[in-house]
């Protein structure tokens, strides 16, 4: 089961080996700034964290009207804003779509249709060159008759017959949602049907007249985090206050996550994952009687650090992320489900697939008669089948282009059509219906060519971060650039919580950035779950240092191989990726000349006390332990700024409506560079939530801006 939410990203090409040294002066003494003078003290800039503050949006509005005063001012700013919105606003996308009962279901956005439309076709029209749709729920009809700023979040509908659904919306893009029960077949939400306000958790259909659901229940019902604490069994037509208590976790727990698994013989199981860190859990069956009754949950005898992925054939599949019973981390295991459920053991264990130490397990989809799995090696995809025969699991590799990236999309485990998705940096995506029982693909969908990709080439390096280890990259160009150290270039990284970036084509990085005779590269450094989870945990707490030097390898080898040089390279991240750029912009700013700092995390001292701050403790280290305070104070972005230091022009962008990264930190860090007159642009966005834009339209000016700045501070710097 998916907690939350993980970032993704972006080839194809041969790799080279790169041993150049690097053409840049070594790395600088590193040294925690400690502050006292006035006015540059942390409790100064607790107001920012105000969300709605008047203070704090004065400060906000003010950095908004100068950075978009210049941006906007650009004439690029506005070609770039037209292409990025055509793109955007195609309607030659790919309708990426769920297939159940007999039909596909999509969630589709356009210039008609900002905040999108629910619309449903059948498998055949939708493989047709003229697809028929019929609309299920019309988003921006509904925000205008309620008057709200709605932004769809999804639905979870009830099998077999896909009639009932629960539909997820939030307010501007928050992570907190309103839940609201919906007739698929009459189109209209259901009167007295299950609605639950506006709160983070999770819900699901155990029958048609009982949700298992974890939201905010009141005072004491939610984490530290902000998740549930709580599940409980809920009753049609009574009220939520009188759902019935399964169970409850702890209040340093990251969440209580209660969700339904449906066998295949159609059982439908509480489960429960108490995840008390990010990475550790206790996951729990909760049985029931013959009346109903729900009795104590039974712990699976695993190991904290897995995740169950689904079951088929009766096997439980398993992913581990440590070693167990002699399978490594990493691997995919399954087990009998009713030899647990009998006795509550687990007596035998089989492998289902065993990635090498230069491979790892992407995405897992489960069909009614194949378990499809993509897989990487060397961060280059390609996708498996694998069955179960009553005694061990047989498997079969897929005939999916090479070199770039294949994910597993729609399947259901009532059907044998799935969904498999296939792309590169060059090549767009293209959909393929998969056939799991006669085992046959065919192409469904693909997207245009949004620009001259024949002009480009993307190729794969190896840069070697200080302690020997390889760290794989990708450089995505025009044929014809030259290799003298002045082209403008684009270097993004995320580095954390197992998140692997992966080869992807990007209709508008290679309009707005590399048809404009950009370079972009793409870091595969540790944090991420590019060689599985031991690649992720090398860099865990305090020794996460490992990743931003993996980062600083990159790009002193950009430099070395005259790619580019200080002056015209920039970088990217957001979220964990805004950290990123945070520490690479105070410990390395010589390399740089522009960062783009997307909804960053930047106070590490206090971060675990903003939103969802305290569930990442588990990746970053705890602020209240001594060794992990000090590990993160030397490193906290916010904390390091140097006075006296030449740093290049940093952009913050943000969301004010994001739930999950608070904006104060993007707030406090502009706040100390501007009390230090350093220079800084900032545009946080009123609504968008997490991703900072909310639609369409708010996705094509972010990236106008972005790219308007990375086109003046690279392509024609001072």
């Amino acid at each position: 089961m998916q907690l939350f939410t993980k970032i993704l990203l972006l080839t194809f090409a041969f790799t080279l080996e790169a041993c150049s040294e690097p053409a840049v002066k070594p790395t600088p003494s590193r040294k925690m700034i400690e502050y006292n003078t006035a006015g540059q003290t942390d409790s100064d800039h607790l107001y920012l964290e105000e969300v709605l503050g008047e203070k704090a949006l004065d400060e906000v509005k003010k950095w908004n009207k100068r950075s978009l005063d210049r941006l906007e001012s650009d004439p690029r700013f506005a070609e770039m804003e037209a292409e990025a919105l055509e793109i955007l606003n195609s309607k030659d996308k790919i309708p990426y779509v769920s297939y159940r009962g007999g039909e596909v279901h999509n969630f589709w956005q356009d210039a008609t249709h900002v905040r999108g439309i629910w619309r449903k076709s059948t498998l055949e029209s939708y493989l047709s060159d003229s697809q028929e749709w019929e609309t299920v729920l019309d988003i921006d009809a509904l925000a205008e008759a309620e008057d709200k700023n709605w932004v769809y979040k999804g639905n979870n509908n009830l099998a077999p017959d896909y009639e009932l659904s629960i539909v997820r919306l939030s307010d501007g893009g928050k992570d907190a949602v309103v839940r609201r029960e919906f007739n698929v077949k009459k189109k209209a939400f259901v009167e007295d049907g299950f609605i639950v306000p506006e709160s983070k958790g999770s819900s699901d259909w155990l029958d048609k007249d009982h949700q298992v659901i974890g939201v905010d229940f009141g005072p004491g019902t939610m984490t530290d985090s902000g998740y549930p604490m709580i599940a409980k069994l809920w009753k049609r037509g009574t009220p939520l206050s009188e759902a019935i208590e399964i169970g409850r976790g702890e209040q340093t727990d990251v969440g209580y996550w209660s969700w339904v698994l449906e066998l295949s013989d159609g059982r439908r199981e509480i489960i429960v994952d108490r995840s008390v860190t990010f990475f550790e859990s206790e996951i729990f069956w909760f049985p029931r009687d013959s009346d109903g009754k729900v009795g104590a949950g039974v712990k699976f005898p695993v190991p904290a650090k897995s995740q169950i992925s689904g079951e088929f054939k009766g096997q439980i599949l398993l992913s581990l992320n440590e070693d167990w019973r002699g399978f490594e981390s990493g691997e995919l295991v399954s087990f009998s489900i009713d030899d647990f459920m009998e006795d509550g053991e687990i007596s035998a264990v089989a492998s289902v697939y065993a990635p090498d130490e230069k491979s790892s397990i992407g995405s897992l989809g489960i069909t009614k008669s194949k378990v499809l799995i993509s897989t990487t090696t060397d961060v280059k995809g390609t996708a498996h089948a694998f069955d179960w025969d009553g005694k061990g699991w047989n498997s079969t590799q897929l005939d999916f282009p090479a070199n770039g990236s294949v994910s597993i999309g729609s399947t259901n485990d009532k059907e044998d059509v799935a969904f498999i998705s296939t792309e590169s940096f060059l090549t767009p995506d293209t959909l393929w219906t998969f056939n799991t029982d006669t085992m046959t693909k065919a192409k469904a969908k693909s997207l245009p060519s949004w620009f001259d990709a024949g002009s480009m080439v993307s190729e794969q390096f190896f840069a070697t971060s200080p302690d020997g280890t390889k760290i794989p990259y990708f450089v995505v160009r025009k044929k014809d650039q030259a290799m003298d150290g002045t082209a403008p270039t684009l270097l993004y990284g995320y580095g954390g919580f197992e998140v692997s970036l992966n080869p992807s084509y990007s209709a508008t990085r290679g309009k707005l950035w590399i048809e404009r005779g950009g370079v972009y590269v793409l870091a595969n450094i540790r944090g991420g779950g590019e060689y599985g989870p031991k690649w992720h945990q090398s860099g865990l707490k305090t020794a996460r240092q490992k990743i931003y030097d993996d980062f600083i390898s990159v790009a002193e080898d950009l430099i070395a191989k005259k790619v580019t040089s200080p002056k015209h390279l920039g970088i990217e991240g957001g979220s964990n990726g805004g950290l990123l750029m945070g520490v690479m912009f105070t410990q390395r700013p010589d390399l740089f000349n522009a960062v783009v700092c997307s909804v960053p995390l930047l106070d590490m001292m206090r971060f675990h006390k903003l939103l969802a701050g305290a569930s990442w403790v588990g990746e970053y280290g705890d602020p209240e332990i001594a060794a992990e305070a000090a590990f993160l104070r030397s490193i906290s972005p916010y904390h390091n700024i140097d006075p006296d230091a030449d740093y290049p022009e940093i952009f913050f962008l943000t969301s004010t409506k994001d739930d999950r990264v608070h904006p104060a930190h993007a707030r406090k860090m502009a706040k100390r560079l501007e009390d230090q007159n350093h220079d800084f642009l900032y545009y946080e966005n009123i609504d968008g939530g997490h991703s900072a834009a909310a639609n369409l339209k708010e996705t094509a000016k972010r990236l106008a801006l972005q790219h308007t700045y990375l086109l003046q501070k690279l392509k024609d710097p001072e």
